[in-house]
């Protein structure tokens, strides 16, 4: 019920609760599951109902650009221990060789995921892992857009501002060729994805795409930004920065996936509002 309010506020009320959306007005959280390596995510806004994530994809040594993929991987193994009834959280184990250990969870609202991170060395040596690529965010559905034709409705931020990922400054040459890996001041290209590099530097940690039928955003971000990554699966990462793991250290480290509608500027502000506090790196 309304409260008693002079009559000209109660009707301004009263119209903005039936113009609202749905999604503002405590619209059902999306629900997620996990198997064989896919965290797939429902919800009534996404193109189909579903959405299908690679988690967790890979953690990595130094040096990545100019080494073969298989020997900066370090393995790892991770197991579901826990879910709820409702389909909203998802609590996980994973082991990284030699010693690191993570416990990691996966929390479902109706319009974003909240993954958190918390990685030890239990180890007696320093761990080299320098950072991670958490989420493959599987976006061909979301844009209808095949690996050719995604890169038109998918952006990052740049000193011009939101940027299509077809508009930057792309290279070709890498040691792999295909996809486009944006970083950010600090991260040494030495270090990155050994796919091709783009030369425009990111200016926030913020990537995402906009749906096939321009209603809605998808989008995710890192508390730790070690590069950003259009891959080759039409899809779409925020990697984080971990910079290794000294014995007994522990680090934690949040990322979000957004499903909002298409209003950049909202966006962006709730970006800034959940990862950049004060002169903290984003």
């Amino acid at each position: 019920m309304i409260p008693r309010l002079p009559f000209s506020v109660r009707s301004l009320v009263v119209l903005l609760l039936g113009v609202l959306p749905c999604w503002a007005r405590g619209a059902e959280p999306m629900q997620v599951s996990w198997t064989n390596r896919i965290l797939t995510v429902r919800s009534a806004h996404l193109p189909q109902g579903r959405l299908e994530i690679l988690y967790l994809e890979a953690f990595l040594r130094p040096g990545a650009n100019q080494r073969e993929w298989g020997k900066t991987v370090m393995p790892h193994r991770t197991r579901l221990v826990e879910t709820n009834a409702a389909g909203t959280l998802l609590r996980f184990e994973t082991r990284v060789e030699p010693s690191m250990l993570v416990l990691h969870e996966v929390r479902s609202g109706s319009d974003e995921l909240e993954f958190t991170f918390e990685l030890r060395n239990e180890g007696l040596a320093r761990s080299e892992v320098q950072w991670f690529q958490p989420a493959c965010i599987r976006v061909d559905g979301f844009t209808g857009r095949d690996q050719k034709g995604y890169t038109a409705r998918s952006f990052v931020y740049t000193a011009a501002g939101r940027t299509f990922l077809d508009r930057l400054d792309r290279t070709e040459e890498a040691l792999y060729r295909g996809g486009q890996v944006f970083l950010p001041s600090w991260t040494r290209e030495a270090d990155a994805n050994p796919r091709p590099v783009a030369k425009n530097r990111l200016v926030n940690g913020l990537i995402g795409c906009v749906s096939a039928d321009d209603r809605w955003i998808l989008a995710t971000a890192s508390s730790r930004t070690h590069e950003l990554f259009e891959g080759v699966y039409v899809c779409l990462h925020s990697d984080p920065l971990i910079d290794g793991l000294a014995p007994g250290e522990v680090k934690r480290i949040r990322q979000k996936v957004y499903l909002v509608p298409n209003d950049p500027d909202a966006l962006l502000k709730r970006y800034q509002r959940d990862f950049v506090r004060g002169n903290d790196q984003w």
